[in-house]
């Protein structure tokens, strides 16, 4: 009885009125389902964290492409001495941090200095576990390596061959490691 009294009522309302009661409910009821998915799957901050990590990380390539593009295409050295073009130190830490391709021709420049990797190199088909190539803050010097492995044909050794990486390749897209001084 109770419940038919109040349906009547809400009937003798204008329907401009009940319409946007059912807009302001529907509303409310969207708003509380996003703020309960919150709660369940947000991350909050943990999210803005790793966003502004991404932000930054964007933001440092972005500079980094605008020196490599400007740089002069061909051979990049970190010394006196010769016809091509001289990197200052800054610009040397800067190549280094872009630089990501260390390509075949340097790793085997490498190998011939270490006769273990060399043969592990050729025995394995030639595999390479993994590159990198980083800045030392401490010696300010820009290091390279390669690690290979023979584990694809029995040979249970890893070698790491690390040395300074004294030239670059700068193809004006990107810079590559040219020369690699084993230590």
């Amino acid at each position: 009885m109770i419940q038919e009294y109040y349906l009547n009522k809400l009937k003798a309302l204008p329907e401009w009125l009940r319409q946007f009661g059912g807009l302001v409910i529907v509303t409310l009821i969207i708003i509380l389902s996003f703020v309960v998915l919150n709660n369940i799957f947000g991350e909050g901050d943990d999210l803005v964290k790793r966003m502004k990590i991404e932000e930054d990380r964007i933001a440092e390539e972005r500079k980094l492409n605008e020196l490599i593009s400007s740089l002069p295409s061909g051979i990049l050295v970190t010394f006196d001495g010769t016809d091509h073009h001289r990197l200052s130190d800054d610009v040397y830490e800067k190549v280094c941090k872009a630089t990501k391709l260390i390509p075949q021709r340097a790793i085997m420049g490498a190998n011939f200095l270490n006769f273990r990797a060399h043969e592990i190199y050729t025995i394995n088909g030639n595999k390479i576990d993994d590159t990198f190539v980083k800045w030392d803050k401490e010696k300010n010097k820009c290091l390279a390596g390669f690690t290979v492995s023979g584990k694809n044909v029995g040979v249970d050794e890893k070698i790491a061959v690390t040395g300074e990486a004294l030239s670059f390749l700068s193809t004006g897209i990107d810079t590559r490691v040219y020369y690699i001084k084993n230590f």
